[in-house]
């Protein structure tokens, strides 16, 4: 039986690159029956990108999103700064499905502002050569991860998180996180949103941030490399879905749930008219 929800947030799931936990995301939004789908930004990683990663849940992730649209799903797209090539295509939209740069919905009489997150990055505005070349630095740090882990579970000891230590630990990284938050519930409250949703910095959120001006509820839904998060709204309520709680990490995939992507764009072509 699938979930309904209202609405769903997706973000920096990086697919196409060897972090991408694609069989756990595939799990995930089979299990749902989602009204809207945000997906907030970085989902395909161009940066990064390497065929030699785009394994077959890769393809039914795709395979799923489409089928959701064509069940009537309305499925945003906005882009991030690993996927910005998708930034010419801002304003597209067809059957349900629009790619965006920042999207505004009204939620039960609130206004939430979605966006990935990237312009508030000082980072990316003035040294993207250093923002890329972390990019790759992460993903070695994720390939070393991996092995450690692989090691760690023949030995029956618990899996560890590299850059989950990192950013949580390390002064320069806690702090550039409270400051993207501040700087975003800064911009929202100015402009009176109830809530701001991003994503970019991999941290799952949901808290009430307070200045002299105001207050916003700041939300970032996390991503799909460690944490395997995502936002959820129904019922006037948001909250976090943790996979790594939840009942569907002890679920098994089902093979023949597997349409090559190509045969998929032939079967819904008719429901796609430009």
């Amino acid at each position: 039986m699938k979930r309904k929800v209202q609405l769903v947030v997706i973000s920096d799931t990086h697919l196409g690159t060897i972090g991408a936990r694609t069989e756990e995301l595939y799990k995930y939004l089979k299990s749902i029956d989602p009204q809207i789908i945000v997906l907030n930004g970085d989902i395909i990683d161009i940066w990064q990108f390497s065929k030699r990663h785009w394994d077959k849940n890769h393809t039914k992730i795709i395979k799923q999103l489409l089928k959701f649209i064509s069940d009537g799903v309305i499925v945003h797209y906005i882009a991030g700064n690993h996927d910005e090539s998708f930034r010419r295509f801002l304003n597209f939209e067809i059957g349900g499905f629009t790619i965006s740069n920042k999207l505004k919905l009204t939620l039960d009489g609130k206004k939430a502002w979605f966006f990935h997150g990237d312009v508030f990055d000082v980072t990316m505005q003035h040294s993207r050569w250093i923002t890329r070349l972390g990019g790759f630095s992460y993903d070695a740090l994720i390939f070393l991860n991996s092995v450690v882990n692989r090691v760690l579970t023949l030995l029956g000891r618990d899996k560890l998180s590299f850059s989950k230590t990192i950013k949580n630990k390390v002064k320069a990284a806690v702090s550039y996180i409270n400051k993207f938050e501040d700087t975003v519930a800064e911009i929202a409250i100015h402009n009176k949103y109830d809530y701001v949703v991003c994503g970019h910095i991999h941290q799952p959120c949901i808290k009430t941030i307070t200045n002299n001006h105001g207050s916003v509820q700041y939300l970032n839904s996390g991503d799909w490399i460690e944490n395997l998060t995502a936002l959820e709204y129904d019922n006037n309520t948001w909250n976090i879905f943790h996979y790594e709680s939840s009942k569907l990490k002890k679920q098994g995939t089902n093979d023949d749930d597997f349409k090559d992507v190509k045969e998929l764009f032939l079967e819904l072509s008719s429901d796609f008219k430009m």
